[in-house]
């Protein structure tokens, strides 16, 4: 009797403790995650980074052994400096003047990347003036652009998503999960092989030093706005049409933003079909609740893009 009711208990404990279980165990596996991630990365790139430190290190004594007139002192200096121009873009090597990283379509892709706040880092403002203008064109920018995707997408989703879904569903009698499910795969295929596997191929013939594989890996930091800036295309010495190739790259970045919050939009929606269907049907000795709205959708907070009510 006493261990029914101590049973009964820790059961109503948890049940009425089940949010906050719900979000401790979401915070842990959070930090976990973001643990296992560093062990990883750390214990695959740390041997790369310590090769190239003592590569680094023989080269320096070599060029020091043979320019004896050249103290320690200003080559730190004149290395320091090189480095802190290339960390802006600039490049003191006599084949790298060609390109200009400020022209109007460097700067066009460079807003691109500062307004999806991709930001390569590759090119960053050098004057009080640019920075200044940047943190003030950015504040206003990011939000018109959450705006701007949040229209786009919207009116999308009418035609990819709702319409062929309520198609197939009263034209072929399939379950609206089903389909729901169905369409969102098909949908995720379909952006992976146009925004992924198809650009990765062109990147990799047009850029010399790029295989497929680190062409896919730019593909997928910069539609993912991660963009961490080590590879950059159009960036090549005398690279052939270098200014329609930026506007290319820039307008690839911005529609593959838009499709990627499409599939994410759609799997979302997917989501909420089949949990507005669950709550439809009733459980077991139990009346059926209040039908929820097809395409109801879930706390799940958006990657980018909170709805309004969607047009009809």
């Amino acid at each position: 009797m006493l261990q029914s009711l101590a049973s009964n208990s820790c059961v109503r404990l948890i049940q009425s403790h089940k949010s906050t279980w719900y979000f401790a165990s979401l915070v842990l596996g959070y930090i976990l995650y973001l643990i296992f991630g560093a062990v990883v990365f750390s214990s695959v790139e740390l041997p790369y980074e310590d090769r190239l430190r003592q590569d680094l290190r023989t080269i320096k004594k070599q060029f020091l052994q043979e320019n004896e007139c050249l103290s320690e002192e200003r080559l730190e200096l004149f290395l320091k400096k090189a480095l802190e121009a290339s960390n802006y873009g600039v490049s003191i090597l006599n084949n790298a003047s060609a390109n200009w990283n400020w022209d109007f379509t460097s700067a066009l892709f460079f807003a691109s990347t500062v307004l999806s706040t991709t930001g390569y880092g590759h090119t960053a403002p050098l004057s009080d003036g640019g920075k200044a203008f940047c943190i003030i064109y950015s504040v206003i920018g990011i939000p018109f652009t959450l705006l701007f995707l949040t229209a786009v997408v919207q009116r999308i989703m009418v035609f990819s998503t709702r319409r062929p879904i309520m198609y197939i569903h009263t034209h072929w009698g399939l379950s609206k999960p089903l389909v729901a499910i169905v369409h969102a795969t098909l949908l995720a295929l379909l952006a992976v092989s146009c925004f992924f596997l198809i650009p990765a191929a062109i990147f990799s013939a047009l850029e010399e030093n790029w295989n497929f594989l680190e062409s896919f890996y730019f593909c997928f930091i910069s539609l993912s706005t991660i963009g961490l800036g080590d590879y950059v295309p159009g960036e090549a010495v005398n690279q052939r049409f270098r200014e329609l190739y930026k506007v290319g790259i820039t307008v690839y970045l911005i529609l593959g933003l838009i499709v990627m919050l499409v599939v994410l939009e759609t799997f979302l929606r997917a989501a909420a079909t089949e949990a507005a269907e669950k709550d439809v049907l009733p459980e077991e000795g139990e009346a059926a609740g209040p039908p929820r709205h097809f395409g109801a959708r879930p706390p799940v907070l958006h990657y980018y893009v909170q709805k309004s009510h969607s047009p009809q």
